[in-house]
């Protein structure tokens, strides 16, 4: 393998690369219960259930790929088997399937759980003046903030 010159140091884009690894676990976890959860809701939110999990499970599917690339372009081998993602996220897997309210409960503390991962990447992403990574960081923050706000509307009134 040939050296990687980009301007931060080999231990940086370790750390780096190591905190990119645990939001991938979390956001393919997240990818996996929304996409479960579109499977199985039923009741009478179902049809925008359906198409709100569909939508969520879409956009987490691309969001896997943009994670991965950028731990490869710091150097390092993206995981990418379940168990991997089982020692690295801070999601629990739901158990059997849950009422549509307890689907929505979940994916909002899924959601954020992903904000405070990203978030908890930053201080080495900083440090480091690590400009494409922490655009990413930024981007899929705003995104699962959205997200959080979004299914948490629905549980209101």
């Amino acid at each position: 393998m040939s050296t990687i010159n980009i301007g931060i140091s080999e231990d940086k884009r370790q750390a780096i690369a190591e905190g990119l690894s645990r939001l991938l676990a979390d956001t393919y976890t997240l990818y996996l219960t929304t996409h479960n959860f579109h499977w199985n809701v039923t009741g009478p939110m179902f049809n925008t259930l359906h198409l709100m999990f569909e939508t969520q499970y879409t956009e987490l599917a691309l969001a896997v790929d943009s994670v991965a690339e950028r731990i490869r372009a710091l150097g390092y081998p993206a995981p990418g088997t379940y168990s991997a993602y089982a020692k690295l996220t801070s999601i629990k897997e739901p158990d059997g399937v849950p009422s549509a309210n307890d689907m929505i409960r979940q994916l909002v503390a899924g959601q954020e759980a992903v904000v405070r991962t990203a978030r908890s990447i930053f201080p080495v992403v900083d440090e480091a003046n690590d400009e494409p990574t922490a655009d990413l960081l930024t981007q899929r923050m705003q995104i699962h903030e959205k997200n959080a706000w979004m299914l948490r509307s629905l549980l209101e009134g």
